[in-house]
């Protein structure tokens, strides 16, 4: 039975499922050895309760946590300051936990793509982040859940999303490889994401239409939480030509987009899956909101190297949610309304025991 409070009546909230998902995330998940350096950055907006645990686990793995705890920096992907970065250089395994994270920076490049840490960027995490995404699921099946959709995707040449809000969102696949970003840090210079997420981009030039946020977007911090009116995005050719919506929300959104003077931030830089069955709602915490189960993910700006598609450099990223979309795949429903149609994933869904498959 689980037993929902809603409500961290104290301190010790869930401290003995905090440690058992700790303990899963860095040895079967991180893939911590003993003997490895492993930094743990996190700022001043970040649960200590979850830091502390993580670092105990890791220690107990007998390898060394490094903790940094640095002040909030003032740009989401901004470059860090210089003895994080030089400390991030020279990690085996790098577990970011900072609210506005240093994914995307050139330090960030120097030591994943240069230096080849093991990565995951945990923005925000906190405790129920933890046991949501980590303690409460079954990362093997929701890793085969990922690979299949992986080899769904990969294998279709025509993408069409589709939602009852009014999205309407067409692309070529153009045989572009698929990222299952939820796997096991097992490769060294490989970015990792928390269980429960594909990515990766049509070719830009084919992406036409419109995608409507219901969920999530951050950043900016200043719309923060669940959306509480939809943002409605124009594209034409891979990149943002509108911005529209009935609520402040919108007109925020598009502000940020424009404060920049960046033209690449317009782009759409990743379409993602989000199918992670211990998230069933969005909370304001974006890492865990693109793994609501059955969600969409849209990724705008900069475009990481690993997602396999032109690859780019904008000031910033920003990531939405779309909920309960319809993806059809060379005119065969992959997903209706945020429900699997696939009998394939169907089957894998009903294994990790997801209500109604």
């Amino acid at each position: 039975m689980e037993i929902k409070i809603g409500i961290e009546m104290r301190a010790e909230y869930k401290r003995l499922e905090l440690a058992k998902a700790a303990l899963k995330f860095v040895r079967d998940f991180m893939l911590v050895k003993a003997g490895e350096n492993v930094v743990v950055n996190y700022d001043t907006f970040i649960d200590e309760r979850v830091v502390r645990a993580v670092a105990e686990a890791i220690y107990a793995l007998d390898a060394t946590p490094i903790v940094i705890y640095h002040p909030t920096a003032a740009k989401f992907y901004a470059e860090p300051p210089a003895p994080v970065g030089g400390a991030v250089a020279q990690a085996d395994c790098w577990i970011e936990m900072a609210y506005a994270p240093f994914m995307h920076s050139d330090a960030y490049r120097l030591a994943v793509d240069q230096n080849g840490a093991r990565y995951i960027c945990a923005t925000g995490m906190d405790v129920e982040m933890l046991t949501n995404c980590i303690g409460s699921v079954n990362i093997d099946k929701v890793i085969e859940l990922g690979e299949y959709f992986k080899a769904k995707l990969e294998s279709s040449r025509h993408i069409h999303v589709t939602s009852k809000n009014g999205t309407d969102l067409v692309g070529d696949m153009g045989g572009r490889k698929v990222r299952n970003s939820g796997i096991k840090a097992a490769e060294k210079g490989y970015p990792v994401m928390l269980p429960g997420q594909t990515s990766w981009c049509p070719l830009e030039e084919t992406i036409n239409g419109t995608l409507v946020f219901d969920g999530a977007i951050f950043p900016p911090e200043e719309i923060g939480g669940p959306l509480k009116s939809s943002v409605v995005l124009h594209f034409k050719e891979g990149r943002v030509v509108g911005v529209e919506g009935e609520g402040a929300e919108a007109r925020t959104f598009k502000s940020w987009l424009d404060s920049f003077n960046d033209p690449n931030m317009y782009r759409l830089a990743h379409y993602s899956q989000g199918f992670n069955p211990g998230v069933t709602k969005v909370t304001g915490r974006i890492v865990e909101d693109e793994r609501v189960f059955g969600c969409m993910e849209f990724g705008i700006g900069s475009q990481g190297v690993k997602v396999g598609g032109a690859h780019w450099n904008a000031a910033s990223h920003t990531d939405g949610i779309l909920l309960k979309p319809t993806i059809v795949l060379d005119g065969e429903y992959l997903e209706e309304d945020g429900v699997y149609q696939d009998a394939g994933a169907r089957a894998i869904c009903a294994a990790l025991g997801v209500s109604g498959y």
